[in-house]
């Protein structure tokens, strides 16, 4: 995420979303519970939130309606009120207008429908308007005269060539088509939309448009995205929205809106630490095996993914076979990985060296395995082990350094933390007994550039997946 779209982010204060594909799936009705937590992080940061959407608030699932946001915008803008049912904006179709539309589209073999402000009706039952409607509102009632007896916010088109489809010159004086499925479209009033139903939100609560962020998936978003502040796109959009946003995040299904607003720090990020639970982690095992004891390893691919395939994929090779501990240092760490045993060769898989992987889960404890370098993004084959266990620091004064209250705790029985952010972690010592092969090895005798007077020998790398 670029530097400009954090910037905006800080402006925020409402975040909208679209219902259908970016809260939900339409077709499945899944929505993760990564939403729940997204609207509660938003509210305890005291940013607003509101659905807007095309759909009326009686299709408004209860899932959504329980995620109490402050604000719906309904029927593509035409039906606004807040978190508790006031009204905000109600703005029904003039009935010569409705009249109209109804006489065109019965000329021209239309099918039609109306979104009313209590329920849904179509023109007649066939699976064209079904396929179509059904996922949002369920069986609907069948009564091509409901325009005459009730307010209408907006209607719908129905047709197999639903893409193709123009108004008339006279109503498209009054009335848009904004296509959402394949064989229909919503017919809204030419100055009503999601955005303008957000704009009479931002005049009661006295916010402009840069203050607003939006998530959406579909073409019907596009007003959305022309009018807002801050534009994102959900992975599972559509090509066009995704060329107009400010960034795409993930999918639904991948959790795309709380991993976005965790990147805008506008949430705060859900961390986990799993060097303090290896119990229930599931990462890769290496058994480091020396002429001194096996070091078990716990890996961790999902937060550094990169160096975890690297350093597997060399072990699988045996890279490692037969390759010294080349550097050892007591109260900090054992260093290994170089077939030159020089410390200055090894080389990735890459073929060349590799970028850090630094992770806000992940730091240099006593026990951490960790990627030597001689720089920034310098990673090649070189990995160390922190020993040390004498640690010179207070919890407190980590803690006020910015490092999380666990790690802070966790540090009290050893490790490096001045080597945070600046080499990657990526395995942790997973038994006592590799703690206890560790510290044999760092109390080897060594000589010049801390080489141990007898080899430490890595025999060989085995990874259980």
């Amino acid at each position: 995420m670029d530097a400009k779209t954090k910037y905006k982010a800080k402006k925020i204060k409402i975040v909208f979303f679209d219902i259908d594909d970016t809260l939900r799936i339409k077709d499945s009705g899944y929505m993760p519970e990564s939403i729940k937590r997204a609207f509660k992080e938003l509210k305890k940061k005291g940013i607003l939130t509101g659905i807007a959407s095309g759909r009326a608030m009686y299709g408004v699932v209860p899932e959504i309606r329980e995620l109490h946001p402050d604000y719906f915008v309904t029927i593509n803008g035409a039906y606004v009120i807040d978190g508790n049912g006031k009204v905000i904006y109600d703005n029904p179709m003039p009935a010569s207008i409705k009249d109209s539309y109804v006489a065109w589209a019965e000329d021209e073999n239309i099918e039609y429908g109306f979104a009313g402000k209590d329920e849904a009706v179509i023109s007649t039952r066939v699976p064209l308007i079904d396929d179509a409607l059904v996922p949002v509102y369920g069986q609907t009632r069948v009564n091509p005269e409901f325009h005459k007896t009730d307010d209408v916010y907006h209607m719908w088109t129905f047709s197999k060539d639903n893409p193709d489809l123009q108004l008339p010159e006279d109503l498209a004086d009054h009335l848009r088509l904004v296509p959402w499925h394949p064989h229909s479209s919503d017919v809204v009033l030419y100055n009503t939309s999601k955005a303008s139903g957000v704009a009479h939100v931002l005049d009661k609560v006295g916010l402009r448009p840069e203050n607003v962020l939006f998530f959406g998936d579909g073409p019907n978003d596009l007003e959305m995205f022309d009018y807002v502040g801050l534009k994102i796109a959900m992975g599972n959009a559509v090509p066009e929205l995704k060329d107009k946003a400010d960034f795409v995040t993930k999918s639904v299904e991948e959790d795309g809106i709380l991993y976005a607003l965790e990147e805008l720090d506008l949430v705060e990020k859900e961390l986990h630490f799993p060097q303090l639970d290896l119990d229930n982690h599931e990462g890769p095992l290496a058994t480091i095996k020396t002429n001194q004891g096996d070091l078990k390893v716990r890996l961790f691919p999902e937060q550094a993914p990169k160096t975890v395939a690297n350093f597997i994929a060399l072990a699988k090779d045996g890279y490692y076979d037969g390759v010294i501990f080349h550097r050892i240092i007591p109260d900090f760490m054992v260093q290994g990985g170089d077939p030159t045993a020089t410390g200055m060769g090894g080389e990735s898989i890459y073929g060349e060296s590799f970028e850090d992987e630094f992770s806000e889960e992940l730091y240099n404890l006593r026990g951490a395995l960790s990627m030597a370098n001689a720089g920034p993004n310098t990673n090649g084959s070189q990995f160390f082990i922190v020993q040390n266990k004498n640690f010179p620091y207070s919890a407190k004064e980590l803690k006020r350094g910015g490092w999380p209250e666990a790690i802070a705790d966790a540090y009290l029985a050893g490790g490096t933390p001045h080597l945070d952010r600046r080499h990657t972690v990526f395995g942790q010592l997973a038994d006592q007994a590799s703690f206890e092969v560790l510290d044999k090895i760092a109390a080897v005798e060594t000589g010049a550039q801390d080489k141990p007077l007898e080899a430490v020998t890595i025999e060989t790398i085995e990874v259980e997946d």
